[in-house]
Protein backbone atom coordinates (compact mmCIF):
# COMPACT_ATOMS: atom_id res chain seq x y z
CA UNK A 1 0.00 0.00 0.00
CA UNK A 2 1.35 3.40 -0.97
CA UNK A 3 1.91 6.06 1.75
CA UNK A 4 -0.92 8.14 0.23
CA UNK A 5 -3.36 5.22 0.30
CA UNK A 6 -2.40 4.42 3.90
CA UNK A 7 -3.01 8.02 4.91
CA UNK A 8 -6.43 8.09 3.22
CA UNK A 9 -7.44 4.80 4.84
CA UNK A 10 -7.07 6.19 8.36
CA UNK A 11 -10.28 7.23 10.16
CA UNK A 12 -10.78 10.99 10.42
CA UNK A 13 -9.58 12.65 13.59
CA UNK A 14 -12.09 14.42 15.80
CA UNK A 15 -11.84 16.63 18.86
CA UNK A 16 -14.42 14.52 20.75
CA UNK A 17 -13.15 12.31 23.57
CA UNK A 18 -14.30 8.69 23.48
CA UNK A 19 -17.41 7.96 25.54
CA UNK A 20 -16.62 6.43 28.90
CA UNK A 21 -18.91 5.25 31.63
CA UNK A 22 -18.27 7.39 34.74
CA UNK A 23 -16.68 5.61 37.65
CA UNK A 24 -19.34 6.87 40.07
CA UNK A 25 -22.56 7.25 38.12
CA UNK A 26 -24.85 8.60 40.84
CA UNK A 27 -28.11 10.34 39.89
CA UNK A 28 -28.24 14.01 40.94
CA UNK A 29 -31.32 13.44 43.12
CA UNK A 30 -29.39 10.91 45.23
CA UNK A 31 -26.49 13.34 45.65
CA UNK A 32 -28.92 16.14 46.54
CA UNK A 33 -30.79 14.10 49.14
CA UNK A 34 -27.62 12.81 50.78
CA UNK A 35 -26.17 16.34 50.82
CA UNK A 36 -29.36 17.60 52.46
CA UNK A 37 -29.17 14.91 55.15
CA UNK A 38 -25.49 15.69 55.76
CA UNK A 39 -26.17 19.44 55.92
CA UNK A 40 -28.96 18.93 58.44
CA UNK A 41 -26.77 16.74 60.63
CA UNK A 42 -23.88 19.20 60.38
CA UNK A 43 -26.23 21.99 61.46
CA UNK A 44 -27.36 19.94 64.46
CA UNK A 45 -23.81 18.89 65.37
CA UNK A 46 -21.88 22.13 64.93
CA UNK A 47 -24.29 25.07 64.91
CA UNK A 48 -27.34 24.48 67.11
CA UNK A 49 -27.17 24.43 70.86
CA UNK A 50 -28.40 21.37 72.72
CA UNK A 51 -31.69 23.09 73.50
CA UNK A 52 -32.17 24.18 69.88
CA UNK A 53 -31.37 20.68 68.64
CA UNK A 54 -33.93 19.18 71.00
CA UNK A 55 -36.53 21.65 69.75
CA UNK A 56 -35.75 20.74 66.15
CA UNK A 57 -36.12 17.04 66.96
CA UNK A 58 -39.43 17.62 68.71
CA UNK A 59 -40.69 19.38 65.59
CA UNK A 60 -39.57 16.90 62.94
CA UNK A 61 -39.02 13.47 64.53
CA UNK A 62 -41.73 10.84 64.12
CA UNK A 63 -43.08 9.90 67.53
CA UNK A 64 -46.20 7.77 68.14
CA UNK A 65 -46.79 9.88 71.24
CA UNK A 66 -47.96 12.70 68.94
CA UNK A 67 -51.11 10.68 68.35
CA UNK A 68 -51.81 9.83 71.99
CA UNK A 69 -55.20 11.09 73.11
CA UNK A 70 -53.71 12.22 76.43
CA UNK A 71 -51.09 14.37 74.73
CA UNK A 72 -53.63 15.79 72.29
CA UNK A 73 -55.81 16.93 75.18
CA UNK A 74 -52.79 18.37 76.93
CA UNK A 75 -51.57 20.31 73.94
CA UNK A 76 -49.38 17.65 72.34
CA UNK A 77 -45.78 17.91 71.17
CA UNK A 78 -44.25 20.87 69.35
CA UNK A 79 -45.67 21.56 65.92
CA UNK A 80 -49.25 20.55 66.61
CA UNK A 81 -51.32 19.24 63.72
CA UNK A 82 -48.84 20.21 60.94
CA UNK A 83 -46.08 18.20 62.65
CA UNK A 84 -48.44 15.25 62.88
CA UNK A 85 -48.49 15.31 59.08
CA UNK A 86 -44.97 16.31 58.02
CA UNK A 87 -43.19 14.09 60.56
CA UNK A 88 -44.26 11.02 58.53
CA UNK A 89 -41.51 12.10 56.10
CA UNK A 90 -39.23 14.60 57.87
CA UNK A 91 -37.91 12.02 60.34
CA UNK A 92 -36.15 10.34 57.40
CA UNK A 93 -33.81 13.33 57.00
CA UNK A 94 -32.61 13.21 60.62
CA UNK A 95 -29.90 10.85 61.91
CA UNK A 96 -28.59 9.95 65.33
CA UNK A 97 -24.89 10.18 64.43
CA UNK A 98 -22.46 10.49 61.54
CA UNK A 99 -22.03 6.71 61.63
CA UNK A 100 -25.78 6.23 61.32
CA UNK A 101 -25.85 8.62 58.37
CA UNK A 102 -22.82 6.97 56.77
CA UNK A 103 -24.30 3.46 56.94
CA UNK A 104 -27.55 4.68 55.43
CA UNK A 105 -25.66 6.58 52.71
CA UNK A 106 -23.87 3.41 51.58
CA UNK A 107 -27.12 1.49 51.13
CA UNK A 108 -28.84 4.50 49.56
CA UNK A 109 -26.07 4.88 46.99
CA UNK A 110 -26.24 1.19 46.08
CA UNK A 111 -29.99 0.70 45.80
CA UNK A 112 -31.40 4.22 45.60
CA UNK A 113 -29.25 5.05 42.59
CA UNK A 114 -30.61 2.12 40.57
CA UNK A 115 -34.21 2.96 41.42
CA UNK A 116 -33.76 6.71 40.82
CA UNK A 117 -32.31 6.09 37.36
CA UNK A 118 -35.28 3.93 36.48
CA UNK A 119 -38.05 6.07 38.01
CA UNK A 120 -36.71 9.53 37.24
CA UNK A 121 -36.47 12.39 39.73
CA UNK A 122 -40.14 13.22 40.34
CA UNK A 123 -41.30 9.64 40.73
CA UNK A 124 -38.34 8.83 42.96
CA UNK A 125 -39.01 11.72 45.35
CA UNK A 126 -42.64 10.65 45.74
CA UNK A 127 -41.59 7.02 46.15
CA UNK A 128 -39.11 8.01 48.88
CA UNK A 129 -41.81 9.95 50.75
CA UNK A 130 -44.37 7.15 50.43
CA UNK A 131 -42.03 4.44 51.70
CA UNK A 132 -40.82 6.69 54.53
CA UNK A 133 -44.45 7.24 55.52
CA UNK A 134 -45.13 3.49 55.30
CA UNK A 135 -42.25 2.90 57.70
CA UNK A 136 -43.64 5.51 60.08
CA UNK A 137 -47.09 3.88 59.93
CA UNK A 138 -45.59 0.48 60.79
CA UNK A 139 -43.73 2.11 63.70
CA UNK A 140 -46.95 3.78 64.84
CA UNK A 141 -48.81 0.45 64.88
CA UNK A 142 -45.96 -1.16 66.84
CA UNK A 143 -45.70 1.62 69.44
CA UNK A 144 -49.10 3.30 69.31
CA UNK A 145 -49.39 6.03 71.94
CA UNK A 146 -45.92 5.41 73.38
CA UNK A 147 -43.01 7.82 73.51
CA UNK A 148 -40.85 5.97 70.95
CA UNK A 149 -39.34 8.51 68.53
CA UNK A 150 -37.70 7.24 65.37
CA UNK A 151 -35.29 8.97 62.99
CA UNK A 152 -33.30 7.96 59.93
CA UNK A 153 -33.84 7.15 56.27
CA UNK A 154 -33.66 3.38 56.75
CA UNK A 155 -37.37 2.75 56.09
CA UNK A 156 -37.28 4.60 52.76
CA UNK A 157 -33.97 2.94 51.87
CA UNK A 158 -35.57 -0.42 52.63
CA UNK A 159 -38.25 0.59 50.14
CA UNK A 160 -35.61 1.21 47.47
CA UNK A 161 -34.09 -2.20 48.23
CA UNK A 162 -37.46 -3.85 47.63
CA UNK A 163 -38.04 -1.85 44.43
CA UNK A 164 -34.59 -2.76 43.13
CA UNK A 165 -35.40 -6.43 43.63
CA UNK A 166 -38.13 -6.11 41.00
CA UNK A 167 -35.59 -5.45 38.24
CA UNK A 168 -32.01 -4.91 39.36
CA UNK A 169 -31.01 -8.38 40.64
CA UNK A 170 -32.15 -10.34 37.63
CA UNK A 171 -29.81 -11.32 34.80
CA UNK A 172 -29.00 -8.20 32.81
CA UNK A 173 -30.02 -5.87 35.63
CA UNK A 174 -27.79 -3.08 36.95
CA UNK A 175 -26.90 -4.94 40.17
CA UNK A 176 -25.89 -8.14 38.39
CA UNK A 177 -22.18 -8.95 38.46
CA UNK A 178 -21.02 -7.25 35.28
CA UNK A 179 -20.35 -3.78 33.94
CA UNK A 180 -23.70 -2.08 33.56
CA UNK A 181 -25.13 -0.04 30.71
CA UNK A 182 -27.89 2.55 30.71
CA UNK A 183 -30.27 0.00 29.19
CA UNK A 184 -29.83 -2.25 32.22
CA UNK A 185 -31.90 0.14 34.33
CA UNK A 186 -34.88 -0.41 32.04
CA UNK A 187 -35.02 -4.19 31.87
CA UNK A 188 -38.52 -5.59 31.98
CA UNK A 189 -39.59 -5.90 35.62
CA UNK A 190 -40.62 -9.39 36.65
CA UNK A 191 -44.16 -9.96 37.97
CA UNK A 192 -44.14 -10.19 41.74
CA UNK A 193 -45.18 -13.87 41.77
CA UNK A 194 -42.33 -14.83 39.44
CA UNK A 195 -39.79 -12.59 41.13
CA UNK A 196 -40.37 -14.36 44.44
CA UNK A 197 -39.19 -17.61 42.82
CA UNK A 198 -35.85 -16.23 41.64
CA UNK A 199 -32.87 -17.67 43.65
CA UNK A 200 -31.04 -14.30 44.06
CA UNK A 201 -34.24 -12.69 45.30
CA UNK A 202 -34.99 -15.54 47.71
CA UNK A 203 -31.46 -15.30 49.11
CA UNK A 204 -31.77 -11.52 49.51
CA UNK A 205 -35.13 -11.85 51.28
CA UNK A 206 -33.89 -14.53 53.68
CA UNK A 207 -30.82 -12.47 54.63
CA UNK A 208 -32.71 -9.17 54.86
CA UNK A 209 -35.62 -10.43 56.97
CA UNK A 210 -33.24 -12.59 59.02
CA UNK A 211 -31.14 -9.57 59.97
CA UNK A 212 -34.21 -7.55 60.88
CA UNK A 213 -35.50 -10.44 62.96
CA UNK A 214 -32.19 -10.49 64.87
CA UNK A 215 -32.33 -6.72 65.37
CA UNK A 216 -35.87 -6.98 66.68
CA UNK A 217 -35.21 -9.97 68.93
CA UNK A 218 -32.18 -8.54 70.67
CA UNK A 219 -32.65 -4.81 69.89
CA UNK A 220 -29.16 -4.95 68.42
CA UNK A 221 -27.46 -1.60 67.76
CA UNK A 222 -26.60 -1.32 64.08
CA UNK A 223 -23.78 1.19 64.22
CA UNK A 224 -22.19 0.59 67.57
CA UNK A 225 -23.47 3.91 68.92
CA UNK A 226 -26.15 2.47 71.20
CA UNK A 227 -28.81 3.15 68.56
CA UNK A 228 -31.63 0.61 68.61
CA UNK A 229 -32.79 -0.44 65.15
CA UNK A 230 -36.38 0.50 64.27
CA UNK A 231 -36.92 -2.80 62.48
CA UNK A 232 -40.71 -2.41 62.25
CA UNK A 233 -40.20 0.77 60.20
CA UNK A 234 -37.74 -1.09 57.97
CA UNK A 235 -40.32 -3.77 57.24
CA UNK A 236 -43.04 -1.20 56.60
CA UNK A 237 -40.89 0.63 54.06
CA UNK A 238 -39.75 -2.62 52.44
CA UNK A 239 -43.24 -4.04 52.01
CA UNK A 240 -44.49 -0.74 50.59
CA UNK A 241 -41.62 -0.61 48.10
CA UNK A 242 -42.24 -4.19 47.03
CA UNK A 243 -46.00 -3.85 46.56
CA UNK A 244 -46.14 -0.30 45.18
CA UNK A 245 -43.28 -0.63 42.69
CA UNK A 246 -45.61 -0.95 39.70
CA UNK A 247 -47.36 2.32 40.65
CA UNK A 248 -44.12 4.23 40.11
CA UNK A 249 -42.48 2.23 37.35
CA UNK A 250 -42.53 4.40 34.19
CA UNK A 251 -44.66 3.06 31.32
CA UNK A 252 -42.85 1.80 28.24
CA UNK A 253 -43.45 4.97 26.22
CA UNK A 254 -41.45 6.99 28.80
CA UNK A 255 -38.34 4.82 28.54
CA UNK A 256 -35.54 6.42 26.45
CA UNK A 257 -36.03 5.52 22.78
CA UNK A 258 -32.60 3.86 22.44
CA UNK A 259 -33.43 1.45 25.24
CA UNK A 260 -37.12 0.63 24.89
CA UNK A 261 -37.06 -1.66 21.89
CA UNK A 262 -34.29 -3.81 23.24
CA UNK A 263 -35.22 -4.00 26.88
CA UNK A 264 -38.92 -3.46 27.57
CA UNK A 265 -41.00 -5.09 24.88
Amino acid sequence: MSPLAALLSRPPMTDQAPHREPLFNVPPIIVTMLATMALIHALRSFVLSSAQDNELLLLFVFDPARYSSGLLLGGGLLGGLPAQVWSFVTYAFLHASWTHLGVNAIWFLAFGSAVARRFGTARFIIFFCVTAAAGAIAHLFAYGGQNAPVIGASAAISGTMAAAMRFALQRGGPLSFRRHREADYHVLALPLSRMLREPPVITFLVVWFGLNFVFGLWSTPLTGDNEVVAWQAHIGGFVAGLLLFSWFDPPVHEVPADDSAATRH
